[in-house]
């Protein structure tokens, strides 16, 4: 057996706070890398991270590892918090408020190079954040973790081809917004 599903036994049987807590170190810095990708916050991926273990934990009662692994359900948990958070009214008002205080100040062209870096991620992320809840869910699945075409269907429990389409389209449209984007600029 699975040593996530043994762990998760523990946990459904036994309320197991150590076998808890050994599932959550498991996957926290790969969640935790999956979320900062997109929010660019370290903070903001802390209490997301957190959110999502929180979520996991809660639910974890219905997990019967049946039509997918841990790890894909625990993607499919945090990916849906994510979007959510890109939808929040906290993450809008934080995105007005951008704080520039924040920001390391190396010498002004490595400063220069970062705002730019930043600003290009921030860019194609809101572009993504835009995008139908279904094409978000595939297109960062895609870009912010190492899943294939295949997982995420598994994942999301759609077609492989369904998936390939959406990505593809959803490419394409980032690409042009900010192709636009450039031109106005």
């Amino acid at each position: 057996m699975n040593q996530d599903l043994v762990l998760i036994e523990q946990i459904k049987k036994k309320g197991s706070e150590v076998a808890a807590n050994e599932l959550v170190k498991n996957y926290y810095r790969e969640i935790y890398h999956y979320v900062y990708k997109q929010t660019l916050d370290q903070e903001q991926s802390l209490d997301l991270t957190q959110e999502i273990f929180i979520n996991m934990l809660q639910a974890l009662y219905r997990f019967e590892g049946k039509r997918s692994s841990f790890r894909t359900w625990l993607y499919k948990i945090a990916t849906y918090k994510v979007v959510d958070y890109f939808r929040s009214r906290h993450y809008k008002v934080q995105k007005l408020s951008v704080e520039i205080n924040d920001m390391e100040f190396g010498n002004e062209k490595d400063f220069t190079n970062t705002l730019l870096q930043k600003e290009e991620v921030k860019g194609v992320i809101d572009v993504i954040n835009g995008l139908e809840t279904s094409f978000q869910q595939i297109i960062r699945l895609k870009l912010f973790t190492d899943y294939t075409f295949q997982d995420i269907a598994e994942t999301l429990q759609i077609p492989e081809s369904t998936v390939k389409t959406r990505y593809y389209r959803s490419l394409k449209h980032v690409k042009a917004e900010l192709k636009e984007a450039d031109k106005d600029a």
